[in-house]
């Protein structure tokens, strides 16, 4: 069977969010576009004087806050604005580079947040660059069969919404993956290099319909594997369209 392209998801506020994308074009050196564009620092982050990457310990994240799992976002490019959705919460528009929409995303997403974790301070940004777990600008690369390899361990169908990729494809054989690392891989008209496996955090445990935690996802990737690693990291070398259905090849 053929790999293909079967899903393509970005997250325009990190763990704040998912949406589905038809296609895209992937730009050499950088995130994939639209995704992670912000992030919420929380109330203990060290954030820099000026306008940097930081590490995803600064931010809230579903590892520490189940309920954020549970967020929908649809991004407009154009008007840099992002509509919110949560079976707990009302719908939402925002401009996140707006300091009083932002002082209202902050109130909007409060009370999903524990009393006894850390709260939401205050959303950042940094020019050309997604706030991705890595330290370089990263595209992160799932594969359904072993989601399905997971799935089957749990006993039950998980959301591959997850362990939120961008690049979900299918066609492939269990953690084949993991054998391109240091390889580049074509999928459609752009080419990846692959970099590293993506270790894997209590986000994956929360349920993305509910927000509410109910898959020991890790202990299942322990116990049947070794590890607690799903997918893993690309980054773009050479600039073109992605669209669901392309072929990925390694080259």
């Amino acid at each position: 069977m053929t790999a293909r392209l079967a899903h393509i998801w970005r997250h325009p506020i990190k763990s704040h969010g998912r949406e589905p994308l038809d296609r895209v074009t992937l730009e050499a050196g950088r995130t994939l576009p639209g995704d992670r564009v912000w992030a919420v620092a929380h109330d203990s982050a060290r954030l820099p004087d000026h306008p940097a990457w930081m590490p995803c310990a600064n931010f809230m994240r579903g590892a520490k806050v189940a309920a954020l799992m549970a967020i929908d976002a649809r991004l407009d490019e154009s008007a840099r604005s992002v509509t919110l959705t949560h079976p707990d919460r009302p719908e939402v528009t925002i401009h996140p580079d707006d300091p009083a929409d932002a002082a209202r995303f902050l109130d909007w997403v409060a009370p999903l947040c524990p009393a006894d974790r850390a709260r939401p301070a205050a959303i950042v940004t940094v020019p050309e660059r997604g706030m991705t777990d890595t330290d370089f600008p990263s595209v992160s690369i799932n594969n359904l069969s072993s989601h399905r390899a997971v799935s089957q361990k749990l006993g039950r169908d998980l959301s591959v919404l997850r362990w939120r990729g961008n690049l979900i494809l299918d066609g492939l054989a269990p953690w084949e993956e993991f054998d391109w690392i240091d390889r580049e891989i074509a999928i459609g008209g752009a080419r990846l290099a692959v970099r590293e496996r993506i270790g894997r955090c209590m986000a994956t445990t929360a349920n993305p319909e509910t927000g509410r935690r109910d898959a020991d996802t890790l202990g299942v990737l322990e116990e049947g594997w070794g590890h607690r690693d799903f997918g893993v990291y690309a980054e773009v070398i050479e600039s073109g369209p992605v669209a669901l259905g392309d072929r990925v090849e390694v080259l």
